[in-house]
């Protein structure tokens, strides 16, 4: 198969690779359509140890199954491979399965190829009249979701609360809808990249700020960080207002920020979230579906062919669409 391989720090190449082995239980998938993670940025720019090099990048994708009883079956992938056995997945928290694997770090190649071999139970139909490079914003949307949902089931049914979205990428972005699918009224989101900010606020209807225009005083009581840098940390902590929730979803870097006195003295809760449950996925599918996640015409498709010069272009802050989606040659949407 041909497949967009990470060979080293911002170096890719696009050729040949082997085609995916498909174990029992698995299904084998055409892509149609895959986006492009922050964790693949990091990745590619060389900062995250769990994904080495040579690699094929990729968690966020859509396709049709290609072998087994399923074939021609359209579907969205659920990259957070589990064993299905443990405490954590009999529990319904089965992203924190210790022996959780993901689609894109070894042992398991990403989807910037032409084919993956998935678990059958990670993959969700997705419906005729769905067109698969929008299917493929489930995953993102899925963090999304999850972080919302752990923010009110802590701070209680969002209507009357004020929230802030730290990030105007496709996890923040993703935030903000989920809680307004949730029902919140009340929502803003941070971007300091004024391309992205005016789209947002332009061709999504949003209200967007950058950092520095937040009024002095400003606060929130659910702040969903969808960046997790120090600094945008310090801003969330610093802007919480008593009892609120911070929730904390970007792995932009690993310490520092936060302002634990003031987060102890006014009973501020700090939530870290990783993915999504096997439910939230499939309930952030149906949300998707059914319109509740808006149009979803916030992508920029590029060819998989032209991978390598979508990841400059998204390091240089160029793309105003949230998420860059990658299609490889062929694909059918």
């Amino acid at each position: 198969m041909r497949a967009l391989t990470c060979t080293g720090v911002e170096a890719f190449d696009y050729g040949d690779a082997p085609d995916p082995e498909v174990p029992e239980g698995h299904a084998l998938v055409k892509i149609a359509a895959s986006g492009i993670c922050g964790s693949d940025m990091h990745a590619y720019l060389g900062h995250d140890e769990r994904r080495p090099t040579p690699l094929i990048l990729g968690h966020e994708a859509a396709g049709t199954v290609v072998s087994g009883p399923d074939a021609g079956r359209r579907v969205t992938i659920n990259p957070l491979v589990t064993c299905g056995s443990c405490l954590a997945c009999l529990t319904g928290r089965s992203n924190l399965c210790a022996e959780r694997q993901i689609l894109s770090m070894p042992p398991r190649q990403g989807t910037f190829a032409e084919y993956v071999a998935v678990p059958s139970r990670n993959l969700v139909t997705v419906p005729d009249d769905f067109p698969l490079e929008k299917a493929a914003l489930a995953e993102p949307l899925a963090c999304g979701w999850h972080g919302a949902k752990r923010a009110i089931e802590v701070a209680g049914p969002p209507v009357a609360l004020r929230c802030l979205a730290i990030g105007g990428g496709a996890i923040g972005f993703a935030a903000a809808l989920s809680l307004r699918a949730m029902g919140a009224r009340d929502i803003t989101i941070l971007e300091p990249n004024q391309v992205r900010a005016d789209y947002l606020r332009d061709r999504c209807g949003e209200t967007v700020l950058a950092p520095d225009h937040l009024a002095e005083g400003d606060g929130f009581d659910i702040i969903i960080d969808g960046v997790g840098y120090a600094a945008t940390r310090e801003l969330a902590s610093a802007r919480a207002r008593p009892g609120a929730v911070i929730v904390h979803i970007g792995l932009g870097e690993a310490t520092g920020g936060l302002d634990i006195r003031r987060m102890t003295l006014q009973e501020i809760t700090f939530i870290g979230t990783y993915t999504y449950t096997a439910a939230d996925f499939r309930d952030t599918a149906q949300a998707m579906f059914e319109g509740r996640l808006g149009d979803l015409n916030w992508i920029l498709t590029r060819p998989l062919t032209d991978g390598a010069r979508a990841f400059q272009d998204i390091r240089a802050g160029i793309p105003a669409e949230p998420k860059t989606v990658l299609l490889p040659e062929g694909a059918g949407a």
